[in-house]
């Protein structure tokens, strides 16, 4: 190998080496925003690795918080603009947290004549925590039900419960009985249980008691 050659094949390794240890989310891009090579930082973001990346579009990866922004990108590439073009993003990171930020894209090429490949950096600008999921219909319990699993977990019998909101005893069965065949409760106990495991009732709180209604 010429001397040239091996000095450029050396340098071309020490970049590639370079661009791994960055801690910013970096990538390379083909000028329609295919993933040509990805740093681990970028990779995280993504729950994957560097290789899985290759191939994949960055804007499958990263949602545009504006249509309009990638349009106006698009048409300045294809015109060999060489700016700095800047896309307010959003995605789903590793765990379901949604995180946004911003995505910078510089165009580089060895000439102004070649097509340009698209230098790409994330930055990340904060974080939102997943909504919960709605509960199963299964899972669902009307105000007169939670209360009636909050008097159990306290220890109320039949008579007592019956007391405390007024229904009869066999109105309390009634509500028991319907909520052990959602959850297939073989007794009060699990009933309790499983009114905990869901937020029916608030853990840590003495006397039991159901969150407020929103």
């Amino acid at each position: 190998m010429d001397q040239p050659r091996q000095e450029a094949v050396t340098w071309r390794n020490r970049a590639l080496l370079l661009f791994d240890r960055i801690a910013m989310p970096v990538a390379v891009c083909d000028v329609y925003g295919a993933v040509l090579l990805a740093n681990p930082a970028m990779a995280a973001e993504c729950g994957t690795t560097p290789g899985r990346l290759r191939g994949c579009d960055v804007l499958d990866l990263f949602s545009p918080r504006e249509a309009t922004q990638v349009e106006r990108i698009a048409e300045a590439l294809r015109l060999r603009h060489r700016s700095r073009y800047q896309v307010s993003v959003c995605w789903e990171a590793p765990g379901g947290t949604e995180r946004y930020g911003e995505l910078t894209a510089d165009p580089v090429s060895d000439t102004a004549e070649d097509t340009p490949a698209l230098l790409v950096m994330l930055r990340v600008e904060g974080e939102r925590a997943p909504s919960p999921a709605p509960p199963a219909e299964q899972d669902r319990v009307t105000p007169m039900e939670a209360r009636i699993l909050a008097l159990l977990a306290a220890g109320a019998t039949t008579a007592r419960a019956a007391r405390e909101t007024g229904l009869t005893t066999d109105g309390v069965t009634y509500h028991l009985r319907r909520l052990s065949s959602r959850w297939h409760a073989a007794n009060r106990t699990q009933l309790v249980a499983r009114a905990y495991a869901l937020g029916v009732l608030t853990p840590g709180v003495w006397p039991p008691e159901a969150p407020a209604a929103e």
